[in-house]
């Protein structure tokens, strides 16, 4: 064993990882859920949940100048409180976040997958869940080339429904009232953040990213641009062709667009949504075992973990473990609540994220990539509003 991971990723894979992580992560099972909640406004929802996302996300992009390694979150929060606890409690709450999330997206995938092939439910979240493990073990570039190829499938795959959703007539619904009605637009928009997740995750592959330095804030600020667009064209698509009631009672909305739009091939659609699926267990597998990676090398309890195979190059017994648990949480329980618990440790991993740049930039203001001060502040207000909001709908 080697405690060495190889620096094998550059610009474009990391963007890619960034993009497919956030795209298979919720779009293809959330737009109807925002849309039940902010009705004709849920594009705004969509917007409002991203501007939630870019101060933190560009405090992440400096942070990762500052401090390139795996377990990236826990590591900011050491730098700036100085607590060593706290900071393995931010690694292990990212972990369990990873591993949530992407049991949810294992579930919701593995949803449309029994939908055009008749195999049981439950053998196949376990199938699916070991085949990804097992390509995570393999090795980085490996599990990155594959999840680049699956980020390109799925972004065709929401063309093909911005496409429908413009093709087909419009829905009566499609008119725009005199005004938001802000608290469903808020809850959307509570729901919607689900779908912003990932760009942190790009921080916890610095330890395997060709310059680091250059390389982390560009993919982190170009991955959520990218993201941000589609989704706001994705969901103008879906309440334009789908009326909102039927919308937002279906658990696989974008199909809906597409048979409206197109009219048939829906079963070819649910194939793209399945490795838009695949693609985000692969990315929350792969960044959850780095964490634990990072945090074995500064902490003993953890120091079991922190080993990388001579031949594959990857934590094999993080991935390991990571991969049952991501199969055992998808067997147990339900996408909306994997969903919520995920945005909820997000959120407080992101205030604590943004409260520790803000120390630190206190101390030492000049890094190879830096933010106004004022960034990190917002960050950490919209993030604490928000898990605020997620814990008020949860209640």
């Amino acid at each position: 064993m080697t405690e060495q991971l190889k620096r094998r990723i550059g610009l474009g894979l990391l963007t890619a990882y960034g993009v497919g992580v956030m795209v298979g992560a919720g779009i293809y099972v959330l737009v109807g859920a925002v849309a039940a909640e902010a009705g004709i406004w849920a594009p705004l929802a969509f917007v409002l949940a991203g501007l939630i996302a870019a101060p933190t996300a560009l405090s992440y992009a400096e942070f990762s100048t500052r401090l390139p390694e795996a377990a990236g979150e826990a590591a900011y929060v050491a730098k700036g409180f100085g607590w060593p606890l706290l900071a393995l409690l931010v690694g292990v709450a990212i972990v369990a976040a990873g591993m949530i999330s992407a049991a949810a997206v294992l579930r919701g995938g593995v949803g449309y997958l029994v939908s055009i092939v008749d195999v049981p439910f439950d053998w196949a979240i376990v199938g699916v869940g070991v085949a990804l493990t097992l390509v995570a073990v393999l090795g980085v570039l490996e599990s990155l080339a594959m999840a680049a190829l699956f980020t390109a499938i799925e972004l065709i795959g929401l063309g093909l429904v911005i496409y429908a959703g413009w093709a087909a007539p419009a829905s009566p619904d499609f008119a725009l009232p005199e005004a938001p009605l802000w608290s469903g637009v808020g809850a959307g928009a509570v729901l919607a953040f689900f779908a912003f997740i990932g760009f942190e995750d790009i921080v916890n592959m610095a330890e395997e990213v060709e310059r680091p330095e250059r390389t982390l804030p560009r993919a982190i600020l170009l991955s959520l641009v990218v993201t941000s667009v589609i989704y706001g064209l994705v969901a103008v698509a879906a309440i334009r062709a789908v009326p909102l009631e039927e919308l937002g009672d279906s658990d696989r909305p974008l199909v809906l667009v597409w048979e409206a739009g197109v009219g048939g091939g829906a079963a070819m659609f649910a194939g793209i949504a399945v490795v838009a699926a695949l693609n985000g267990i692969l990315a929350q597998i792969v960044m959850a075992a780095r964490v634990l990676f990072g945090l074995g090398k500064k902490h003993a309890v953890l120091r079991m973990f922190h080993h990388a195979h001579p031949r594959f190059g990857t934590p094999v017994l993080a991935t390991v473990l990571l991969g049952a648990g991501v199969i055992a949480a998808a067997l147990r329980l339900p996408i909306a609540s994997l969903a919520g618990t995920t945005s909820s440790i997000l959120l407080a991993v992101f205030v604590l994220v943004n409260a520790a740049l803000i120390l630190v930039k206190r101390k030492a203001p000049r890094a190879d990539f830096t933010v106004a001060m004022w960034v990190p502040v917002v960050g950490l207000v919209l993030a604490a509003g928000a898990l605020a909001m997620t814990l008020g709908v949860g209640s």
